[in-house]
């Protein structure tokens, strides 16, 4: 490759097709000709102008069928004016990167409005008074109130619950990649798979079946932690299980061959460099059971004042503040008010997981390993 003297454009000596002699030619020209970088965004705007001019036309209802309209005619559109100018090689590219990026689109774009739109229906009720009130003595009709003592009761049985499951899982996720084989370990792997697909409401029937029913027990706090415990013991046995996996082989030879024992590579090499992996996973496992109603409809109930005891009475959690402020229980009807403090207690919860997620990439980061 080459550059022409009297300017700057990259060219290629090609053999003549009759004499042999070579001439200087540009890379463009054996690239073939390209779309421009605007074109997506061409297709993209004269996509969205036939749909609406389509909806106008045809006087369709809603934007849902007008989007899906101007998706597949740029999916169409775009394709179409790749093959005419690029080919059908590149043509097929085109459309095998359109559909992964409408398939990312198709996928955010519904979450980022879930999230508007819980964000502009919760932030007005938010002030002072509503983290640090309850509901006792706030009847339907009246302002005021807030969600503290469900605040209160959702720390206790997430903090109750990833004691219990987070060292099972953590612990069994070790023993299937450090020493799982033969018929136990598959077993084993069998049922943590099985559980993993087990529905809230069972997990809460399990419990209420033998440990309400069995002693004859009222519902109270820690009957649900043990329920949520069951539903999270999956979820980090198997997140825990591919942070570990992720550990190079070399790093364990490299301690065996030291002659140090198993139990304690597993302890300063392992867990060590799987830490953040192993940190982000536990969050993981935590965000997977805080927003659970069903096994706390069965097990906890629900109580308008606050409730600091987990072994007695019954406890409020922001689900069932949701629920019932939304009038689900019989004999109550919902309102302006009500449903504003729902909504404030469905963005806290949601403001709560997204907390717990940026605390395990911060926490990920400071027991990252360092290079020495």
């Amino acid at each position: 490759m080459s550059h022409s003297a009297d300017s700057s454009t990259p060219t290629i000596q090609v053999p003549g097709p009759f004499t042999g002699r070579r001439k200087n030619l540009p890379v463009s020209s054996l690239v073939g000709a390209r779309l421009p970088s605007w074109a997506p965004y061409a297709a993209g705007v004269a996509a969205v102008a036939v749909a609406i001019g389509l909806r106008w036309l045809l006087s369709w209802t809603g934007w849902g069928t007008a989007f899906w309209t101007a998706a597949l005619l740029f999916v169409i559109g775009f394709t179409a004016w790749s093959f005419s100018v690029e080919g059908r090689r590149r043509a097929k590219d085109r459309f095998a990167s359109t559909l992964i990026y409408a398939s990312f689109v198709a996928a955010v774009v519904p979450l980022l409005l879930i999230l508007f739109y819980i964000g502009v229906k919760g932030f007005s009720v938010f002030s002072a008074d509503f983290f640090t009130k309850s509901m006792n003595g706030v009847t339907s009709r009246q302002e005021g109130g807030g969600l503290y003592h469900a605040l209160i009761g959702t720390l206790e049985l997430v903090a109750i619950a990833s004691v219990i499951a987070l060292p099972i899982g953590i612990f069994t996720a070790i023993y299937l990649v450090e020493y799982g084989r033969g018929k136990f370990a598959r077993a084993v792997t069998f049922f943590v798979d099985v559980m993993t697909g087990v529905p809230s409401i069972v997990a809460g029937l399990f419990v209420y079946t033998f440990l309400l029913l069995g002693f004859g027990m009222r519902p109270f706090g820690f009957a649900g932690a043990l329920a949520l415990a069951i539903l999270m013991i999956p979820v980090a046995v198997r997140s825990s299980e591919e942070m570990l996996k992720l550990v190079p082989r070399d790093l364990r030879e490299a301690s065996y061959a030291l002659g140090v024992p198993k139990w304690r590579t597993i302890l300063k090499v392992v867990l060590p460099t799987a830490m953040s992996g192993l940190i982000t996973s536990s969050l993981l496992a935590i965000a997977r059971i805080t927003g659970e109603t069903a096994p706390l409809i069965l097990l906890v109930g629900y109580t308008a004042r606050i409730n600091y005891d987990p072994f007695s009475g019954d406890m409020a959690t922001l689900p069932m503040l949701v629920w019932d402020q939304l009038g689900k229980r019989a004999g109550t009807t919902s309102n302006d008010l009500t449903e504003a403090r729902a909504w404030g207690a469905a963005l806290t919860l949601v403001l709560l997981v997204l907390i717990l997620n940026v605390g395990a990439r911060l926490l990920a980061r400071l027991f990252q390993p360092k290079a020495r």
